[in-house]
């Protein structure tokens, strides 16, 4: 066979090969439209580790100024906002979205399923979640605005009244804190309503609410806890944002008893105390499962008559 008859061969087999591989704007491509939900819950993830690593760089910064005392490495303004950027990004930018990628992940896998039962529901509350908190982390450069003041929010991540009012947050920046909070929630409470309905009505055939492993357990609770708990925070976000516009009172520290203002503010910390603690008992149970099994002293003792 000549050269000439090889290389007609091969060519068209390399240049078959050349068109298959899909370059970088496809593969891209493949997974903003995705509806899958192992690829959801990998950018999950990788949306928590990289708001993890930009939440770690403020706390440095925190700790740094704390170091030693009298130290002026953040001005007061900037310490304040590096704290609520910080606390707010590890509550709901950190833990939730690695607990949902976890949960669209490995959920399907482990109860037998396809997929999540509202797929695109799924997509949907992902990106309204990247949406949120790129809107947070946009307030450094839009929150200064006409008004001149500020840049990121200072309230702190948890925004207790009247810290929240005109009269102490001038400009835009707790505007920005309280729409982002009110976007990732709605993101955040589709991705529970989804895992819900996923194990619930899409478990294999033979495995019984009794025969779900215990992961799958817990983020259904973890679930239960995100729909009881946000929507309420939600609402305290939109009753905010009326008192910011439209001169509501719902957070007037003027009355009597001002008790009122921080009650709905604390469902956030309660929301992840509750998952913390359901993530460290599913984690004890176990490992005290594990070492039941192999522990030959775990077993029942037998009588062997009077000693």
């Amino acid at each position: 066979m000549s050269a000439s008859t090889i290389a007609a061969t091969v060519a068209p087999a390399s240049v078959a090969t050349a068109k298959e591989r899909p370059g970088i704007p496809a593969i891209l491509h493949e997974w903003v439209i995705t509806t899958d939900h192992k690829r959801l819950g990998v950018m999950y993830i990788v949306s928590g580790l990289f708001f993890f690593v930009i939440s770690g760089v403020m706390a440095g910064l925190i700790r740094w100024q704390l170091v030693v005392p009298n130290h002026h490495f953040l001005s007061p303004q900037v310490f304040n906002r590096a704290f609520t950027m910080h606390g707010t990004a590890m509550v709901f930018l950190v833990g939730m979205p690695i607990i949902a990628g976890l949960m669209n992940y490995l959920v399907p896998l482990m109860i037998g399923a396809r997929d999540m039962a509202f797929p695109r529901l799924n997509a949907f509350g992902f990106w309204i979640f990247l949406f949120g908190s790129a809107l947070l982390f946009f307030s450094i450069l839009a929150a200064p605005g006409l008004a001149g003041t500020g840049a990121a929010p200072d309230v702190g991540w948890f925004a207790y009244a009247p810290l929240t009012g005109k009269a102490f947050s001038k400009g835009h920046s707790t505007d920005y804190w309280t729409l982002s909070i009110l976007v990732a929630g709605i993101g955040s409470i589709a991705s529970a309503i989804n895992v819900i309905v996923t194990v619930f009505t899409m478990r294999c055939k033979g495995m019984t609410l009794m025969r779900m492993p215990l992961f799958v357990w817990i983020v259904t609770v973890a679930s239960f806890l995100i729909v009881l708990v946000l929507p309420p925070l939600s609402a305290a976000q939109i009753m905010l944002l009326l008192d910011r516009f439209l001169g509501a009172k719902f957070f007037d520290t003027r009355p009597a008893d001002p008790r009122c203002c921080g009650s709905t503010s604390s469902g956030s910390s309660d929301i992840r105390r509750s998952m913390s603690l359901c993530c460290r008992g599913s984690r004890a149970l176990r490992k005290s499962s594990r070492c039941s099994r192999a522990s030959p002293s775990s077993a029942t003792p037998r009588w062997s008559g009077p000693p």
